[in-house]
């Protein structure tokens, strides 16, 4: 029998600057990690504050706040006698660092800073704060007074330190650290550190987590080691999901795992870990050669110790094993995180529910099977789990009283209430077939579903633009131009935008008046959901302020491709067998007339494959390819389907497209964030929205072209290939 110690990490729904709700998980966070004998306890990156408050770190009265927080965590009653690592932002020699706060029995040990800041993709966090000075610098730093008043503490260290008991030593990593080529626990474990947290503000996106644990692994597998990783979970207020997933590692095998998914506010991972398995671990020959090497970093004493004496050890009392990691497939991953993302966003922005208008096409069918899985995952909460705050919060986003006995008996009680769809069709334009799938699915899942048609004012409008102009347009299937064509298609589109916003401000009045009850009544209106996924996006195949102009998206960072396989996963996952129809059917807009001949499909409109976006979208964002480098790209990858003449011509196609285009970007609807070719032009994607024809880039390729003179427009012989290869 080893030193055996119980440690603590945690997952925590925070909500940016609500330091009264984050205050309030983080307290029963370490009340639930010393109900389970922890002795240490780790939490998310910037808990106190939320990790998603952007421009207000730079705000004074936010580091106030914090340190008043602070002031009362560390006095709490159920904050004593557990070494506490707690995540806040902190103003020293007037710069503001990124910081973990170690403390004890009320007294600060140690403030650690972040040393390397998340500076792209969704991140900005050198806009806020300034990167530590430098591996093993240490200062004092003076203590506010507010904190000197609790226990006459006037100061402690701050810097690149670690901490030592009388049993072992810990240290810190932030977030992006661990992401780094050299992090720091490389540095600490050899100069003895056993055990390391990390506590990280890491967002979701489909297929990261697997990224995300092999470097949680490799952290410990060489050099051995005890690693708590803490995350925040939910929406905290902005267009990424925070996926949980705290973790504790032991010599690279991980012996607990969090949820990566849950409406809970506060969850607790705990493991039981023996000291001695990282000291035998780690004798091994090469890695002592280098640890006698290595600098040594300031030791602030702890006058606590995380393990028992093992004379003391109760010999029923074992290590927790090793557990196989869970990971969610893609297609559930799309069902879990914009749902969880989706009531976070609901029931903190007080409103009464949903509206989506239901088209009968893929993607609307995708949004409102989430926002299924969505009232599943509250019934869980609610019925199963009895956590009080969704019970909360479902009795008032259902317009109860907070004192109602009522409980929904099934997914569908809960969607009767608060989701609300529409189908918007056109006599000339609309088909049977999606009409009927609407309402079907409507059926399925439970929403107050209203089918109507808008020719009566889209025949006003067209009329009323006639009278003033004295000019009919037609479709150009009538003799029309390109241009009344599309104009009368945008006509339709916006105005179901319009439509859908006076259903969605109206609707929670109108059914109050219908009710039986009306005292029972809804606060609010509705968010507007978006349905608009981004690989459309990216091509610009949609209309400016068009039924795609939404409060949020939840599917505006999901591949078509992505988003089919997810609604056959959830044929079978939520057993209705209807939502194979929606596959099948060729996509359409459903904007022109629908005649014997022609019917209209959305490939065909956008001159390209969903499957080709996908792929242009990871070159152009991911891979970070202009023409040239797209083209050069897609010669080895499409040359058994394309001849190298007709890939440019695919190329130059979609940046033209893509050009163009590009200013609807700019007023895409906030949506969760998914995958890393996403568009979101306000924070992920930035490029400019005026541009100018990629002349260069094309020039060049076209020399190229003609310098391969007829291998130019010649398809490459799949077999030859394979055997030059070979």
């Amino acid at each position: 029998m080893g030193h055996l110690t119980t440690l603590a990490t945690c997952s925590l729904n925070q909500w940016a600057m609500d330091f009264i709700g984050n205050q309030k998980n983080i307290i029963e966070s370490i009340r639930q990690a010393k109900a389970k004998g922890a002795s240490l306890r780790v939490g998310p990156e910037l808990e106190i504050t939320g990790y998603g408050c952007l421009d207000h770190f730079l705000e004074s009265d936010t580091l106030l706040h914090t340190w008043e927080s602070l002031a009362e965590i560390i006095v709490h009653p159920d904050c004593q006698d557990i070494l506490l690592d707690i995540g806040l932002p902190v103003r020293h020699r007037d710069v503001v660092y990124n910081c973990r706060c170690i403390v004890y029995n009320g007294r600060i040990l140690l403030i650690r800073p972040k040393m390397s800041l998340a500076n792209d993709s969704n991140y900005y966090e050198a806009r806020y704060f300034v990167p530590w000075k430098g591996s093993r610098i240490v200062e004092d730093f003076y203590l506010p007074r507010m904190i000197e008043k609790l226990h006459g503490q006037r100061k402690c260290r701050i810097g690149d330190a670690v901490i030592s008991t009388r049993d072992t030593c810990l240290g810190t990593e932030t977030c992006e650290e661990l992401w780094t080529p050299h992090n720091p626990g490389i540095n600490y474990g050899l100069d003895g550190v056993e055990i390391l947290s990390n506590s990280s503000g890491s967002h979701w996106e489909l297929r990261k987590l697997h990224t995300r644990v092999e470097l949680i692994r490799g952290a410990t597998t060489k050099a051995g080691g005890i690693y708590l990783y803490a995350n925040q979970q939910g929406c905290d207020g902005e267009r990424m999901y925070y996926d949980g997933c705290a973790m504790i590692v032991v010599n690279g095998k991980i012996v607990a795992q969090g949820s990566q998914f849950s409406l809970h506010q506060v969850e607790v991972v705990t493991a039981t870990v023996d000291l001695e398995e990282v000291r035998t671990y780690r004798n091994f020959k090469s890695r002592n050669m280098q640890a006698i090497n290595q600098p040594s970093f300031e030791r602030i004493e702890a006058d606590i110790s995380l393990s028992d004496d093992a004379e003391d050890v109760d010999p029923s009392i074992a290590p927790t094993q090793e557990i196989e990691v869970k990971y969610h497939l893609p297609e559930e991953e799309i069902s879990l995180g914009p749902a969880c993302w989706m009531w976070d966003f609901l029931r903190r922005s007080r409103q009464a529910g949903f509206f989506l208008p239901l088209s009968g096409g893929v993607d609307s069918c995708a949004t409102a099977v989430i926002v299924h899985q969505m009232t599943r995952l509250v019934f869980q909460a609610v019925t199963e789990d009895k956590d009080p705050q969704a019970i909360s919060d479902m009795l008032r986003v259902c317009g109860e009283p907070s004192t109602s006995t009522w409980r929904p008996t099934c997914p569908q009680d809960i969607a009767t209430r608060m989701f609300h769809t529409t189908y918007m069709g056109m006599k000339e334009n609309s088909s049977p077939d999606t009409r009927k799938r609407a309402a079907d699915l409507a059926a399925a899942i439970g929403s107050y579903h209203i089918d109507l048609d808008i020719d009566t004012v889209y025949h006003a409008l067209v009329t009323l633009f006639t009278t003033v102009t004295t000019f009919v347009p037609k479709y150009s299937m009538y003799g029309g131009t390109p241009a009344t064509n599309l104009a009368l298609q945008n006509i339709q589109a916006r105005l179901r935008m319009v439509m859908a916003y006076l259903l969605a401000q109206l609707l929670p009045t109108v059914r109050q008046r219908n009710a039986k009850n009306p005292e029972n009544s809804n606060p609010g209106s509705l968010l507007v959901l978006g349905s608009a996924n981004v690989d459309e996006s990216l091509r610009g195949y949609l209309t400016k302020y068009d039924c795609s102009s939404a409060d949020i998206n939840p599917i505006g960072g999901i591949s078509k491709i992505d988003l089919k396989r997810f609604i056959l996963w959830a044929d079978g996952s939520f057993d209705m067998p209807l939502l194979k129809s929606f596959v099948s059917a060729p996509p359409t807009a459903e904007l022109l007339p629908i005649t014997e001949e022609y019917v209209q499909d959305d490939e065909t409109d956008m001159g390209v494959t969903y499957a080709e976006l996908s792929t242009y979208g990871t070159l152009r964002r991911v891979e970070r390819l202009g023409p040239w480098g797209m083209w050069s790209k897609l010669l080895h990858q499409w040359s058994d389907k394309l001849s190298p003449k007709d890939i440019y011509t695919k190329v130059r196609f979609f940046f033209y497209n893509y050009g163009i285009n590009r200013h609807k970007l700019t007023t895409l609807t906030p949506s969760v964030h998914a995958v890393n070719y996403g568009v979101d032009d306000n924070r992920y994607d930035m490029r400019q929205f005026l541009y100018p024809s990629m002349d260069w880039a094309y020039r060049k390729i076209e020399r190229r072209l003609e310098a391969m003179g007829e291998r130019a427009e010649v398809v490459a012989d799949t077999d030859r290939r394979k055997e030059h290869t070979l």
